[in-house]
Order: structure tokens, then sequence, then C-alpha cells
């Protein structure tokens, strides 16, 4: 069989984030040209038209539901401070929100397609207004609808354009919708509430009577339920175990899409609104891949658009036949000539950490590693090191985030050279109820370590694995994590990779946006109360016990994470007899995002690794 360097790996493309338009043209996001571009289609497996052609990478589009105009976001080398602009048929661009200091979060089209709504930090960087804007207007010509003193989301218009449904969050496990009245501004509360509760992913009615949305009210997962206008909940789906992620609903023909993460995988549910909180269920949509997201309903809600990925299945867009579930392949993003067949399934598994709580993790062993992977008791044996393979251990961010199981061309290259790599949902993570996402809250934080510290145990029982040959790899908060399982535990690690990481929670809270502190301190501990706690599990204030080498990659435009937490981590390993290599990309923001930067990022990566691991 042959094989595929790295830079073929990353050249894998994806096109997702679809919007139906009113005449059935679909529009997309597609990284073709090496930044995420927007793109239209006529017809399933036709040749693409680009429409966009930036540096910097596309954040989303919509169409507008009357038009064949579009309104898409972005940014400038990942500082997060989106603009938006109207695409028109000719190509023609408008810039709308011309004001690059603040960043501005889409909440919509009116049903006219006359105006859109957003949220923006103009006033003041601290807190997000509600705007509406006319679809001809630009800059200050938006009307300032209604000021916020927290983080205000709009999630869209009501079917007579006279309401707008708006969230505030007051963490990511804290949330309260309101309406807002168009013509005054006034909010009206629907959900007072004690204590944290989610209320997400919130949709209009058919009829404008009332709001769908999923919450954990009463409730350890998330359900999907139906918010009276005038305060009252009830439930419509129940999610058993596990959470429904989000629902789409389609105005007009009160049509819906709703998906259950079961195990990180998605069971999408298709069907229609019979009454008030009855669903006549349509068949299953016949998709690959395990995952689904992003729906855009066409016209009269008799087909959606919706993104499909997998482990083995890279990113592309299916219009689905609502009422049959038949499905069909509009894009065909390439693999770069790397046979889909070659790509590698996770296995789930489980295994126990220090208090008996048992956590879930994705287990991929490459195609040849000599023995099977053994379960979550292990089939250890006593001795192994040196007969196995080097394992990568992913660690996502968030902490609030979950692994699942979609497309990553860098994985699919470590596994292809002999890696198996190693995904754990440690606690902390979503996917699995609210009260394991609240096991690392504050004082537990580092309790998330020591899950970290069981895998890699659990790891080096395992008889297809290297016990010296087990590298921590992360981003953003995964990063954190690299770093405290490199202080905390040493002995564990032949190397760390450290991509956008927190080192110091003191500084890191003290120059993360001032708009998103607020929302990272209900998840650390505040800087007011919380300081000394915070410098106690800095991995920056234990750095003498770093004993791998260590590469750390950050982009200079971060603005969740300031460039500063990789620089004062690199500068103190430095000093000490310890491997370590920095790259700093001046272009990128919270991750790296444009391919060339990414080839040459994970190009050094995997020469570091090749050298001490």
């Amino acid at each position: 069989m042959p094989s595929y360097d790295l830079e073929r790996y990353l050249n894998v493309r994806y096109a997702t984030g679809a919007s139906l338009g009113p005449d059935g043209t679909l529009a997309f996001r597609s990284d073709v040209t090496g930044t995420a571009q927007v793109w239209t289609l006529d017809e399933p497996g036709a040749w693409p038209a680009q429409r966009t052609f930036y540096e910097d990478s596309i954040s989303f589009v919509s169409y507008s539901p009357e038009r064949p105009e579009l309104i898409f976001g972005k940014d400038e080398g990942g500082d997060e401070r989106m603009q938006l602009h109207r695409l028109d048929p000719d190509g023609t661009v408008t810039d709308l929100t011309r004001d690059s200091d603040a960043k501005h979060r889409w909440g919509g089209w009116s049903a006219d397609g006359e105006r859109f709504a957003f949220a923006a930090n103009r006033r003041d960087e601290r807190v997000f207004d509600v705007y509406v804007q006319r679809r001809d207007e630009v800059g200050e010509e938006a009307t300032l609808l209604r000021e916020g003193d927290g983080w205000l989301t709009v999630s869209g218009w009501s079917p007579d354009d006279e309401r707008l449904l708006v969230t505030e969050a007051h963490s990511n496990f804290d949330q309260d919708v309101y309406v807002c009245d168009v013509e005054t501004g006034d909010l009206t509360h629907l959900t007072p509430h004690d204590g944290d509760v989610r209320y997400q992913s919130a949709e209009w009615g058919p009829d404008g009577d009332a709001v769908y949305l999923v919450t954990d009210e009463g409730s350890d997962t998330l359900y999907l339920a139906r918010l009276g206008l005038d305060g009252g909940l009830e439930p419509v789906r129940d999610g058993d175990d596990w959470n429904v992620d989000g629902v789409s609903l389609d105005h007009e023909s009160g049509r819906l899409a709703y998906s259950r993460n079961v195990e990180g995988y998605t069971e999408l549910t298709v069907g229609e609104l019979t009454g008030p909180t009855t669903v006549e269920e349509f068949p299953e949509p016949d998709l690959p891949g395990g995952l689904a997201g992003g729906v855009s309903w066409g016209p009269d809600g008799d087909r959606f658009a919706v993104s499909v990925s997998g482990r083995a299945v890279n990113t592309n867009v299916f219009v689905v036949e609502t009422a049959t579930g038949e499905s069909e392949r509009w894009t065909y993003a390439s693999t770069a000539g790397i046979p889909e067949e070659t790509f590698v399934e996770p296995e789930l598994v489980r295994y126990e950490s220090f208090d008996g709580v048992e956590v879930p993790a994705f287990f991929s062993l490459p195609r040849n590693a000599a023995t099977p992977s053994a379960g979550a008791e292990g089939d250890a044996r006593e001795d192994h090191d040196g007969d196995g393979v080097p394992v990568v251990v992913d660690i996502h961010g968030g902490p609030e985030s979950q692994r699942r199981p979609s497309f990553s061309g860098l994985t699919q290259y470590f596994l292809s050279r002999g890696y198996a790599v190693f995904e754990p949902n440690v606690r902390g993570s979503t996917g699995y109820g609210t009260e394991y996402t609240r096991l690392d809250d504050v004082d537990n934080r580092m309790d998330s370590v020591r899950d970290l510290k069981a895998g890699a145990e659990w790891l080096r029982d395992h008889p297809a694995v290297d016990a010296d040959r087990i590298v921590a790899m992360g981003g953003s908060y995964g990063g954190f994590m690299v770093l405290a399982g490199m202080t905390e535990y040493p002995d564990l690690w032949a190397a760390g990779v450290d991509v956008v990481g927190i080192a110091n929670f003191v500084t890191f809270l003290e120059n993360t946006g001032s708009w998103r502190r607020s929302l990272r301190e209900a998840e650390y501990g505040s800087l007011a109360e919380d300081r000394e706690f915070l410098e106690s599990i800095s991995p920056i204030n234990s750095v003498d016990r770093i004993a791998a080498p260590l590469f750390v990659v950050h982009g200079a435009n971060d603005p969740r994470v300031p460039v500063g937490e990789a620089e004062q981590i690199v500068d103190e390993v430095e000093q000490r007899d310890v491997p370590v290599e920095k790259l700093i990309f001046e272009d990128e923001g919270h991750g790296i995002s444009k391919r060339e930067n990414r080839i040459a990022a994970y190009s050094r990566v995997v020469d570091f690794l090749d050298e001490h691991v």
C-alpha cells in the first residue's frame, strides 16, 4: 500500500456550513484554496463557483430568504473581530458593519429579507448590544436596538418580523432567553430561574407563539422542549441518557430536525410538528460518517442541507429529502488522492480514573499494530516496553467541549506513520450529562489532569503500546492539560505538544478578551476570589518539573489565549536542560487555520516527535 506525506493528509479538503438560497442554490464554505471561502453550487456534483477570495477564512455564510444574495462573516488574521459583508449575485461585496475594533455576531435575516440582526460590542468591549440593520445600510446606519450588560446573542426573527429571540449567557451552563420587541427594544424575560440552567439552540415556533429549544431544566441531560411566551416549559423529546444537541425548525412548514449526541455520534431525527409538543417522525436520513449538523432548510421545508463527517469520511454537504430521508451528496471535497479505505476508525473505550469515575475515550491503532486493542480492563502484560507502538494522547479544548470522531487529516497521518491516537473525554467534557461536566469546576480543576494520568497509565498497560513513547498533545485548554500533565506527572510522557495553550491562569484571565473574562471566570475561578488557587494550578509555577521535550505553537493575534502564554512557558523551559521549540504565526489567532501554516507547523511537530519519540 502506498504511503503519503503529511502535506498530502493536510490537503484533504472539506465542505461545510451550508445555506440553501430561495432558488435552491447551495452556498457553503470550503478550504480548497487553503482557507475557508464561500462557494456556490446549482446542482449536486456540479463544478462549484468560488465567490470570495480572501487570505483569511470565512466564518459563516447565510442566504437571504428572498433574494439571491448572502451575508458572510470574516475577521482579520484570526483576531475574531468579525465583520459582516453582503455578497450580491454579480460578485459585488459590500462591507456592512465597518467597525474593525468590534466583534459582530450574526443574528439572522428577517423573513422578508429586508433586514438582519446581530450582536456587537461596539459601545463597550466588555458587553454585547443588539442591533438591527437594513440590507442596504452600512456602518453607523445600523440601529442600536437594545443595550446589554453581558453576553447577548440574537437567535432569530419571529415569523412576523416584529420580535427577536435574544439569549444571554451567564456561563456556558447558565443562560436566559428573552423576546425583544423590534419597534421598542423592550425585553420580555421568558426563563427566570434559580441556579444554573441551560437554554440553548432557541428557535421560534412556526406561528411565533412559542420557542423550541434544548434545556436541562430539572434534568442532568439536555432535552427538547417548547417554551411558551408566558414562560411555561413543556418537554417534547427526552434525550434519555444523552443530550439533545440542538434543534432546527422551518417556520413555514413546521418541520424540524433535532440531534442526539450518543457516545459522541449523531442520531438525527426529522419530523413535523402535529401539535404544540407532538412530532410526526419521518424516516431517518440516510447519511454516512456518523456525525451531522448545520441544518439549512430549503423553500417550503421539503428538503434541507446538512454537513456530514466521520473519522473516515471527510466533511461534505448532503441534501436530504425531508419526508423520505433520502439523501444526495452535493459536494465532493477532495481526499487529496488518499483512498478512503485507508482511513482508520476509532474504538470507543472506557477506563477507570483515580476515584472510580469511568472516562470515555476514542482509541485508534495503526493498521500495523501487532495486537488488537484491549477492553477497559486491559489485557495487560507486565513488561512490554519497546514492543508496541507510540501513542499521541490528543486532548480537546474547552474544557466544556467534547472530542467527537470527525475527520482529521493530522490524526490519519499519525496513524499511517505507526502512531496510535488516544482521545480522552476527561471530566469537564460535555456530552455525558451536567454532573460529569461540572466535576472539574474551579477547586476540582486538577481532577481532570488526574483523569489524563489514568488514561496514560491505561495505555502503559495496553499490549499494543510502547509505554516509553506516550506523547501529550492538545490545543487551548487541551494545551493547559498538556503542560499540567507534564508538570504533575513528568515520568509518564516522552514529549509534549502545546498548541495555543494556557500556561498561567492569572495572566490568561488578565489578558483574554474582556468580553470573555466573566464567562471564563465562571469556569476556572475569579481573579478577585481565587487568585491563590489559580496560581497553584498554573503549570508556569511548576515548570521545573518538566522533563520531556516540549513543542509550543501559537498565533500572535490570539484574543482568547494571548501569545504571552506561549512566550512565558518557553522562556522558563529554555532556562532548564530540556529541549523546547517555539513556533509563532503572525497571521493566526486561536488556532492554526491557514493550510500553509498548518503544514509548516505540523511538519515541525512531526520532525520534533520523530527526533524525540
